[in-house]
């Protein structure tokens, strides 16, 4: 028995399962790859950052030496010219920060243990005497089945003033039980099971501090290596722009033409992204740093560099730096003045930002709106985690939004082109 053909409804009900079916398929194939990318990108960090430092260095850099070289300097030594000018630049803003630097991190530490005391007395103090409207709130809550006014006093006056925590029963043995144990016939037995007990605490010490020093040898290794990379980078631009096509695994064909133009794009959006945003990120931290002095905030050098590191992200670096300057301020002043002050800050360097330095650095080369930008930072540190998932996010989001057009978007452009 032959079955009727589907009617159109049906078929249109088929080719949409079909088609969604295909979509699930492909953003799971889409997921995974970005998870596994992630995953390599974990594995091989230690190897990975001096390299993309060094590039950064040389998306930064290159138009300065192109500069030169145009002025008949030959390519060698305008890249050592240049070299030695960053490293003036860079110890001159080094002896002029890192003091400052120093001494407030130092003093916010020693502090530390003084914010974390004067939280908790404000917060017993405002759980002990809260607001008017919190307390009518409460005093109008009906008082639970069960439960009476003195049960509820009780506990109220528990939640305020806790009860110290019981002592623990399990302490350590004193010097004189250890030598107490070790007397009499079970003196080698006891000797044995103290070394059993105590050779894999100290081995795992042992462990983890050598594994720090290997640590700190790798990141030292790496920032020697940072700027021979950097340098490579610029002396080859001209070999690597031009035979960089003929190391990609795959037969010359259309195929190969598509990914020369995906890794093209990429590489377009990476190289505005970074020279842009690290200025950016320059400026916004200046900016900080100057507002917050002027407001008489501590810490105004320590909060302006740490705005430079994260505002490579963008809207969450502003946020975090906004939340830290005023969580400083609230605990270091205990007012209202000073938090308002810190949000005039904020308001008056992102106004900037948007109006004038983003504008004039950036412009419209990335091409995102904001909303996508924020998506995209919050997908890329959650798939490729941390700060270098969010940093990149941005750039291969730019990048994917051009495939998109040139391949799936097409024919609607060539639509509303037409139109």
């Amino acid at each position: 028995m032959t079955l009727p053909p589907p009617t159109p409804k049906q078929t249109r009900i088929l080719w949409l399962a079909l088609t969604s079916l295909a979509v699930a398929v492909l953003a799971a194939l889409l997921v995974g790859l970005i998870w596994g990318l992630g995953q390599v990108l974990r594995i091989l960090s230690p190897v990975l950052w001096p390299i993309a430092v060094a590039g950064v260095m040389a998306y930064l850099l290159d138009p300065v030496v192109d500069f030169l070289e145009q002025k008949r300097v030959p390519r060698p030594r305008a890249i050592l010219c240049v070299f030695a000018a960053a490293l003036v630049a860079v110890l001159g803003l080094a002896a002029s920060v890192i003091p400052h630097l120093v001494t407030e991190t130092s003093d916010l530490v020693s502090r530390i243990p003084d914010y974390t005391a004067r939280v908790q007395n404000r917060a017993v103090e405002w759980i002990s005497h809260p607001p008017a409207p919190l307390r009518r709130f409460l005093e109008s809550r009906p008082v639970p089945s069960g439960a009476t006014n003195g049960a509820a006093a009780t506990n109220l006056a528990e939640l305020t003033n806790p009860a110290p925590p019981p002592a623990s029963t399990n302490a350590p043995p004193d010097a004189k039980e250890i030598l107490a144990s070790v007397f009499g016939q079970d003196t080698v037995k006891s000797a044995t099971s103290w070394l059993a007990l105590r050779l894999p605490k100290a081995g795992s010490w042992l462990l983890g501090q050598a594994g720090k020093v290997a640590s700190w040898f790798g990141v030292l290794a790496g920032l020697a290596l940072i700027p021979v990379y950097a340098f490579y980078f610029l002396l080859e631009k001209q070999g690597i722009e031009s035979k960089w096509t003929n190391y990609l695994p795959v037969t010359n064909s259309s195929f190969k033409d598509e990914l020369v133009f995906v890794l093209r794009s990429i590489n377009g959006y990476l190289i505005v992204f970074f020279r842009g945003q690290v200025l950016v990120a320059m400026c916004d931290g200046a900016l900080y740093a100057i507002g917050f002095l002027l407001i008489g905030l501590p810490y105004a050098v320590l909060l302006g560099v740490m705005a430079t590191v994260l505002t490579m992200i963008p809207f969450l670096g502003a946020i975090a730096t906004c939340v830290a300057a005023l969580l400083l301020a609230l605990v270091q002043y205990g007012d209202w003045k000073h938090p308002l002050l810190v949000l005039g800050v904020f308001g008056v360097v992102q106004t900037l930002e948007g109006l004038i330095i983003s504008p004039k650095i950036l412009g419209d080369r990335v091409g995102l709106h904001p909303l996508t930008i924020i998506i995209a930072v919050m997908v890329g540190t959650t798939l490729l985690g941390g700060i270098l998932g969010g940093i990149l996010a941005i750039p291969l989001t730019a990048a994917l939004r051009v495939v998109m057009f040139r391949y799936v978007w097409k024919a609607d452009a060539a639509t509303r082109a037409s139109v």
